[in-house]
This record gives C-alpha cells, structure tokens and sequence, in this order.
C-alpha cells in the first residue's frame, strides 16, 4: 500500500515551491490564492527571503504547509491509501485527504501559527532533543523533574523531543545525560510546543476548528494524538485540537501503518527529515520524497 507523508516546521528552504510556481499553472494559482488569504506575499519570502524571514511563525508553518499541499495536488497520480503528518503536517495531511478545503485549510494553519507565537510569548519556554535512551526512561525523568516538561515528539527510536519550561528542560537535560543519554540538547526554537504550556493557544484554535467544515477523507489518516487510522471528521477536529498540548507519536504512527500494510512512503514538501525517520523506524520499507 501506498502512504504519503507530510513534514512539518523545521523543514522549510529558501526556494522552497518556486520551481513548482514557475512550471504549473495550477500550482502558481493556488499560491496566488494563499497570498491573497494571508493578506502578504508568503511567496516572495518563500522564494527570496533569508532563512531568519522564513522563521517567522507567521510565515513557517503556512509556508511549510502550502509548498505541501501545492505539491500533492499536482502529483498526477496521487491516490493515497494512507497518509499521516508530522505536528504541522497533519494539517498538509488533511488537505490532500480531501478531509478539508485548501483554502479552510491555509486559514486554520495561519491561527494556529499566531496561536502558538502567542503562547510562546506568554511564558520562556523551550525543547531538547534527547538521543539514545529508551522513551520510558525520558518520562520517567521529566515525571521527577520539578516544573513543566514533557515529552512532546516520539521522533524514531532513540531520539526524542522533550518540551517544558526553560529550567525545567535544562535541569531534565543534565538529569538525563547523568542518567546515560547520548546526548540531551537544547534546541533552537521559541517555545514548548505539544506541551501542557500551549493550552492558551489550544483555547483560541478550539472556535476556528469548530467553526471549520470537516468531511471524511479519502483515506484513512494516522493522526498524531494516537498513532491511529481515522476517518470520521468528528473525531479528526477533536484529536487536531489535542495535538497542541499532547505528544507527537510519529514512531507509532509509522509503525501501525506498516502493519496496516504500508510498503511505500513518499514525503510530500519540503526536506528530507521523514524519510530518515521512517527507514530508522520501518526497515525495509521503500522511502522516497517529493520536493
């Protein structure tokens, strides 16, 4: 079977959709499209912005997302049996699933962006990239950790993304390295996203989401919150709202869509990241990506 797969923030280049803008007209009028519902030019930062441009929230995660979805809807034989996206991309997942429209979409993924900016600035938070300890070791730790810290992305076997307060990370950072992990490193980012930290932002998408006219997908999508097929929309808006606070379970997202008789992946949009984690997770299995 068939599974395609899409990237989330972290992922995005400068260049990224501009060979695709210049060669297909579908593609060009769908970014056009996005740049009128944004109210700014996402294309022009996109295809000539510096990378310190293209991190702005405001302009990552629509970025991410549109060079994504832009690319699926001009692949001519996309025919998904399975798909499942990364944080973000499960959003980018949805759309080609045809569970809702671009244009609804690109709207949901901008409030998010500003959602999650805003819960940010509301308190110092931050994540670590934890490599070569069991993830039952990592919980256990941050359990013992004074303060907010949590495991937040179940990235592949031995490399897991913990988020929290910013004392709280650091002191599970030493905690965990004293406990044998190969490494425990802070990363480069502006808050604890999928932690209990970005309830606020939660809240505010909770309307958007409601409000947002959902159907069922094409095929079944492996949703974040609990690595499992879904296709009922009723529960796709109610598990893409948890996804804020709760974890990425992309490990087990893989691995139930090889027992569910994935044997392809492709990774639709920007990097490579996914396809490095499904052969970490799934060997065997072909990989390839689409930028």
């Amino acid at each position: 079977m068939k599974a395609y797969v899409f990237p989330g923030q972290g992922s995005q280049f400068t260049g990224m959709g501009q060979e695709l803008y210049n060669s297909n007209p579908v593609a060009k009028e769908m970014f056009e499209k996005a740049n009128e519902i944004l109210g700014f030019r996402i294309t022009d930062i996109m295809f000539n912005g510096t990378a310190e441009e293209l991190k702005q929230t405001k302009v990552t995660q629509p970025a991410v997302f549109l060079h994504s979805v832009v690319l699926a809807k001009c692949l001519p034989d996309f025919a998904p049996q399975m798909v499942a996206g990364h944080s973000l991309g499960e959003f980018s997942a949805l759309v080609a699933a045809g569970a809702m429209s671009f244009e609804d979409g690109l709207v949901l993924v901008s409030k998010r962006a500003m959602a999650m900016q805003k819960a940010c600035e509301m308190q110092p938070s931050t994540m670590a990239a934890v490599l070569g300890m069991e993830a039952s070791k990592i919980e256990e730790i941050c359990a013992a950790t004074e303060g907010v810290v949590v495991a937040a992305n179940y990235n592949c076997n031995g490399q897991i993304v913990i988020s929290g307060e910013v004392e709280a990370v650091n002191k599970a950072c030493v905690a965990l390295k004293e406990a044998g992990a190969k490494r425990a490193l802070v990363l480069p980012v502006g808050g604890a996203f999928h932690s209990p930290l970005m309830d606020p932002a939660r809240v505010e998408l909770a309307e958007a989401i409601e409000k947002t006219a959902f159907v069922a997908p094409v095929c079944p999508v492996y949703q974040n919150v609990d690595a499992k097929p879904h296709t009922d929309p009723a529960e796709i808006k109610a598990n893409l709202l948890v996804q804020l606070t709760a974890p990425v379970r992309w490990t087990q997202s893989v691995e139930n869509m090889v027992a569910d008789g994935a044997a392809h992946f492709t990774e639709v949009g920007p990097g490579t990241v996914l396809q490095g984690l499904i052969s970490k997770i799934a060997k065997g299995v072909e990989v390839e990506g689409i930028q």
